[in-house]
């Protein structure tokens, strides 16, 4: 069930970034709602960009040292879990085998996310 607060966000990506992206988040227990979340939430309570930000390093692909921002992200994804678990709320995760969303309730019950609404 979906909180009243909650809004949708769309967010236009390159296609074989949020493939790479997807399969990242999935690797670490999340989808990408959870992950963009995780981002938002850092950023707001830093009042910046939660990593440095600055131009691509000699032979680097991106903007970042990707092993410092995934332990960086890795760490805020398992205190933004502990947080909600710890207040019980839901968890959002990903069923790779259904391809699908869905949050996971205290009691461990299960609610996909249909990507149509």
């Amino acid at each position: 069930m979906r909180s009243q607060q909650d809004v949708r966000v769309t967010v236009r990506v390159d296609k074989e970034l949020k493939e790479n992206a997807e399969t990242l988040f999935s690797r670490l227990g999340m989808n990408m709602s959870v992950a963009f979340n995780v981002f938002l939430r850092k950023a707001v309570d830093e009042q910046a960009i939660p990593f440095k930000v600055g131009p691509p390093a000699a032979g680097s692909s991106g903007y970042y040292d990707a092993d410092v921002i995934t332990k960086a992200f890795q760490g805020k994804v398992a205190e933004d879990i502990s947080m909600r678990i710890e207040k019980g709320y839901p968890i959002a995760r990903f069923d790779i085998e259904k391809g699908k969303a869905f949050l996971e309730y205290p009691n461990g019950s299960k609610e996909y996310i249909d990507d149509d609404q």
